[in-house]
């Protein structure tokens, strides 16, 4: 008998798909926003279109021993979220109500850019740990859920 995907899990799975073209070296992350059940546009962390990309270059924030979730401005990639939010205003598309899924927590610059989006709810795979970016949520009225890749189990977090 075939197991079919939930849609929870079908997207979730879509994020994981575009985290494989992440030249991050220390977190490949994955979005997909959806309105509808359906696409609306798809992005991966990674350095900004011609220019260098850190599997090339090597890492910056390794470099200068930066911390997980600190100083993002020290890096030269953009994140899978704000990526997916760009591609999805070059291709003049409106997300305005849609749902994000994500391999990661959005941090608290991509959390910001979602809200001012107005992207309705969060389904993540893996929890990020930033506060701000949680309190944020919970102020803005955005939901955002832990979806389990194998069950398709949907546990609200915020």
């Amino acid at each position: 008998m075939y197991n079919r995907p939930s849609w929870h899990q079908y997207f979730l799975e879509m994020a994981f798909l575009a985290s494989k073209r992440s030249t991050c070296l220390r977190r490949k992350v994955g979005a997909i926003i959806v309105k509808d059940y359906q696409v609306v546009s798809t992005g991966y962390n990674g350095a900004p279109k011609h220019v260098p990309h850190c599997s090339e270059t090597g890492c910056l924030r390794q470099k200068l021993n930066i911390p997980t979730g600190e100083r993002h401005e020290l890096c030269r990639g953009i994140h899978a979220e704000q990526n997916a939010i760009i591609q999805a205003a070059i291709n003049g598309s409106v997300i305005k109500g849609s749902d994000l899924y994500c391999t990661n927590q959005p941090c608290v610059i991509c959390t910001k850019m979602l809200i001012n989006s107005e992207i309705n709810t969060i389904y993540i795979a893996e929890v990020y740990a930033d506060k701000l970016a949680q309190e944020m949520l919970i102020d803005a009225g955005v939901n955002m859920y832990k979806v389990d890749r194998k069950t398709g189990d949907v546990k609200r977090i915020l």
